[in-house]
C-alpha cells in the first residue's frame, strides 16, 4: 500500500498540523513516510500545502507531481490541485470558501462541510480533524488508534487535554462525509 496526498489550503486551516498526525500515525504502524510542507512567508492566510506519502514499501522521493488523494480546503489550492489527481483518485473538499467545485469526471469526489461542523461542535480550529475523519473514513489507511497516538506525538503536551475533543471531531467528520460521486477503476 502507498497513499501519496496532498492536502492544501490557508496557512491557520490546520493543514501542515493535518499532514503531521497522519505522518507520526503512519510511523506508529512501522509504514514509511514522508511530510514535505509549503507555505508562502505570510503563513496565516496565505496558502499553505503538505505532501504526505505513506507506504509499506521505502519512499524514494516526497516530491510529487500527481497524487492519489488531494484534500482541498480552499479555490486556489482546488484551481491548482484538481489537475493532479490521479485518474481514478480521490479528491475531498469543503465547500466553504470554494466558489468553483472540482468537474473533473475520472475521479472520486467526496465533500465535507468541515467548517460547519466544527463551528457547531463549539470550536473552530478542530475544522482540520473533521477533514481528517471524514478523510480516514473515505481511506482508512490507518487505524484510528494510531491516529491518537500520532496526535499526542504531534501536539504538544500542553495541548493534550484537547485530544479527545479532536477524537470526536474526526468522530464528526466519519459521519458526516458526503460522496459526490465515485468512478470505477480499471484494473
Amino acid at each position: 500500500m502507498t497513499e501519496e496526498m496532498i492536502i492544501a489550503g490557508f496557512g491557520g486551516q490546520g493543514v501542515l498540523s493535518m499532514g503531521k498526525i497522519l505522518a507520526y500515525s503512519g510511523i506508529m504502524e512501522d509504514k514509511e513516510v514522508t511530510w514535505f510542507p509549503s507555505y508562502g512567508p505570510e503563513m496565516r492566510g496565505g496558502t499553505a500545502n503538505v505532501t504526505v506519502i505513506v507506504s509499506d514499501n521505502r519512499i524514494s522521493s516526497p516530491v510529487l507531481h500527481e497524487f492519489d488523494t488531494a484534500i482541498i480546503l480552499n479555490q486556489q489550492s482546488m484551481d491548482k490541485f484538481e489537475k493532479a489527481v490521479k485518474p481514478g483518485g480521490t479528491l475531498l473538499y469543503d465547500p466553504n470558501g470554494i466558489v468553483k467545485p472540482p468537474v473533473r469526471k475520472d475521479i472520486n469526489i467526496y465533500r465535507i462541510e468541515g467548517t460547519k461542523a466544527a463551528i457547531e461542535m463549539g470550536n473552530p480550529k478542530v475544522f482540520n480533524m473533521v477533514v481528517l475523519g471524514s478523510f480516514l473514513k473515505v481511506k482508512p489507511i490507518l487505524k484510528l488508534d494510531n491516529v491518537e497516538k500520532g496526535l499526542e506525538k504531534s501536539l504538544p503536551e500542553r495541548y493534550h487535554k484537547l485530544i479527545p475533543l479532536n477524537l470526536e471531531a474526526i468522530q464528526k467528520g466519519q459521519e458526516i462525509v458526503e460522496t459526490v460521486q465515485t468512478v470505477e477503476v480499471e484494473v
